[in-house]
């Protein structure tokens, strides 16, 4: 049977109907109305009743940033839609008939990934999600890592740096202040600053007035040294945080996802570089794989309808 994937953004909405194997049946996009909660529900609402049609609909997945408790229903906390504590399943089922499931969205791209994605081949598995911030997903031993309250794997607040850059979350040091798409454009804008390598990425910035990610993307495609330095700091910090994931959770792969992994082997370099130097007992330790994610801008929703059918079948 087919189930429904509902992918919650910070400036759109995208949902689809997905089958067995993963793949997108039909799709749906609409802008994400993020400071109206009510009207954001509306619009989930009537995706959901738009794709549904005619076919036999298993179960609805939605995935959203952000705190989901462990029975996938409660949003604790989204950090770009006024929910708290919302009973995001329980109200979605009451308008929409049927199961719905509820999941972080990092979550159900990580899960897409490892069901049908980089990660299908392996039973552990990280994926790092390189974008604004970064998030993150655990697979180990063949299931989802949620945490004992279901808020875990936010991978994206491990502190590699004490006492370093002040983060979103509240704290100091975290790893999206180092390894993020925000970051990059922060270092970019340091090698900028220097002169040297950096004498293209100063042009464009004072051409277009400052750095943003095509500019940046753009120049690391063309092979821009001060461009290519400023992704290999971004895949040491990268590197260096995975070395210690792997001290904890020893995954046979780690799947990097997001707009920055686009730069493909420049950024998955780097980041064995880092990891082998920051790997304790290194030569005794078997090294896992590096690789960029498949599933691009599907993950979401195609990891929010097989978690949705997941939860059906265990639960019947």
């Amino acid at each position: 049977m087919h189930a429904i994937g509902i992918d919650i953004g910070g400036t759109k909405i995208a949902g689809a109907v997905v089958d067995e194997l993963g793949a997108i049946v039909r799709s749906d996009r609409v802008p994400t109305p993020a400071g109206d909660a009510p009207a954001l529900e509306r619009a989930v609402v009537e995706m959901i009743a738009g794709l549904r049609g005619s076919d036999d609909i298993e179960a609805v997945g939605v995935a959203a940033a952000g705190f989901v408790d462990a029975a996938q229903s409660t949003l604790y906390y989204a950090p770009n839609i006024d929910w708290r504590n919302e009973p995001l399943r329980e109200k979605l089922e009451a308008q929409v008939g049927g199961t719905v499931v509820v999941d972080n969205d990092a979550n159900a791209a990580g899960w897409a990934e490892f069901r049908f994605g980089a990660g299908r081949l392996v039973s552990d598995m990280v994926m790092l999600t390189i974008g604004t911030g970064v998030g993150g997903a655990i697979v180990a031993n063949d299931r989802l890592f949620r945490g004992g309250f279901g808020a875990g794997a936010e991978l994206g607040h491990l502190r590699v740096v004490p006492d370093g850059l002040a983060c979103g979350c509240g704290q100091r040091g975290c790893i999206e202040q180092y390894g993020s798409g925000r970051a990059l454009l922060r270092m970019a804008g340091e090698i900028a600053d220097a002169g040297g390598i950096g004498q293209s990425l100063a042009r464009a910035r004072a051409e277009h007035g400052a750095l943003d990610g095509t500019i940046v993307g753009g120049l690391i495609e063309a092979g821009d040294p001060g461009a290519i330095a400023a992704l290999r700091q971004l895949g040491h910090w990268l590197g260096a945080a995975s070395a210690s994931l792997s001290a904890v959770l020893d995954p046979q792969r780690f799947v990097f996802g997001g707009g920055v992994a686009v730069a493909g082997e420049l950024l998955l370099e780097p980041i064995r570089e880092a990891y082998l130097e920051h790997l304790p007992a290194r030569g005794y330790h078997p090294e896992p794989d590096f690789v960029i994610a498949e599933l691009v801008n599907d993950a979401g929703v195609v990891g929010a309808a097989d978690l949705a059918r997941v939860w059906v079948a265990e639960h019947s």
